[in-house]
């Protein structure tokens, strides 16, 4: 699970939690790492060299300058990397921790307490990966020259993933994904491989527009096999947001496919900050359309508690480096519970996604008059026939379930 090229910095005063922290990381194949006494020093060598530490683990207690002034100087850095604190922290000190590192612009993954256990780091090794996910191409681009070919030959389809209300088993809404399926390789393309190359050649608006058209004149026939509230809920980038005519031609494409925008959810991810005028305009005119607004990845980027009461969002979907392992993770279940306090507070739905193991569906079911649940346990994103195959096999073994409960 670990890649063998992280670099991991490890700060503390205490020698020997350096040493334990050392043999730690070395038991589980972490090749390169840094140790130091102080946070100042610390400080000094990320900047010398700010993308070269993919994780900082810091205690909080330090003289001179502690964990917490720390995070604030790597945010004002623009450090990219993963944050982890070594502290035993109580439920509302990782709560304020956490909210206190995004509005610093800081990625705060998770806690480790002392005195340091093996299974402690290696879960956040992998909280490491879920999250460098989403500030690494992990594949490599699709050339230019396939892109334009796919999009000039309506190759761009939309693929579904349902969110489930696992309190009564309906699946309320389903996301609509990109994939490329081109008659040039023999392979379906996922957006991992060509969403970024779209938005650096500023084609991301003909990529959703097709999709958004696709799944629109999909939906009458999807509807068919669930509630007659079900919604379609589509991804938007923030970049898309400054156009602002965006909100029309989004309203256009409904109106022609007779839908409107109460019955879409719209997925803004909150791996980059919402901060411009032209971003905040769009949003707020969308929700005025009546589309609903959804916080993509939570958890990923540096939306504070604060943002969550004052932005028109009607959903938050907890990312994954939030729900990986979760029923052995104190800092993801504190963070989940305070979402969950918000939602009920602000009327929000809430998402958990990419949830792939049963333990981590036990754990969310607690809450599972609140959060909707998505991920592959549940169901993989498919295509619109072996989605409507996947509906009626769900839809059956509910039924079951229902008549063995009686």
């Amino acid at each position: 699970m670990v890649k063998s090229n992280r670099h991991i910095l490890v700060v503390d005063d205490s020698k020997a939690i350096l040493i334990v922290m050392h043999a730690i990381l070395n038991e589980l194949e972490v090749p390169h790492i840094t140790t130091c006494l102080s946070a100042e020093e610390a400080l000094e060598k990320v900047k010398k060299a700010p993308r070269f530490f993919d994780a900082i683990f810091t205690d909080l207690n330090m003289p001179d300058m502690d964990g917490m002034e720390l995070i604030r100087h790597l945010g004002a850095m623009k450090y990219q990397g993963a944050i982890a604190i070594i502290s035993e922290m109580d439920p509302k000190v990782i709560d304020l921790a956490a909210d206190l590192a995004r509005k610093h612009n800081a990625h705060l993954i998770g806690n480790v307490t002392k005195p340091v256990q093996l299974n402690q780091v290696y879960l956040l090794l992998q909280k490491l990966e879920h999250f460098a996910i989403h500030v690494e191409r992990t594949k490599t681009p699709i050339s230019e020259s396939l892109l334009l070919h796919a999009i000039s030959h309506n190759e761009i389809i939309p693929f579904y993933q349902p969110k489930i209300n696992r309190h009564d088993n309906r699946v309320e809404s389903i996301e609509v994904l990109a994939r490329i399926n081109t008659s040039q390789v023999d392979e379906i393309i996922l957006p991992d491989r060509f969403i970024c190359i779209a938005e650096d050649l500023d084609l991301i608006n003909l990529i959703t527009f097709q999709l958004f058209e696709k799944a629109t004149n999909d939906f009458a026939e999807i509807k068919e096999q669930f509630d007659p509230n079900l919604k379609l809920a589509f991804n938007l980038s923030p970049s898309q947001l400054e156009d602002l005519s965006c909100p029309d031609k989004l309203a256009l494409i409904l109106h022609l496919n007779k839908l409107t925008p109460s019955e879409v959810i719209l997925e803004i991810t909150e791996q980059y900050a919402l901060r411009s005028a032209s971003q905040l305009e769009s949003l707020n005119r969308l929700r005025m359309r009546g589309f609903g607004i959804s916080l993509d990845d939570f958890g990923t980027g540096f939306t504070n508690v604060q943002q969550l009461k004052t932005l028109p969002f009607t959903e938050i979907k907890i990312d994954r480096t939030l729900i990986s392992n979760i029923e052995t993770d104190q800092f993801s279940q504190v963070i989940v519970s305070s979402l969950v306090n918000i939602a009920i507070q602000e009327d929000l739905a809430i998402v958990a996604e990419g949830i792939e193991r049963v333990e981590e569906l036990e754990y969310l079911d607690r809450y599972k008059e609140f959060i909707l649940m998505q991920g592959f346990l549940l169901c993989r994103p498919k295509a619109k026939e072996d989605f409507l195959n996947w509906s009626l096999s769900w839809r059956q073994m509910v039924k079951t379930a229902a008549g063995h409960r009686r």
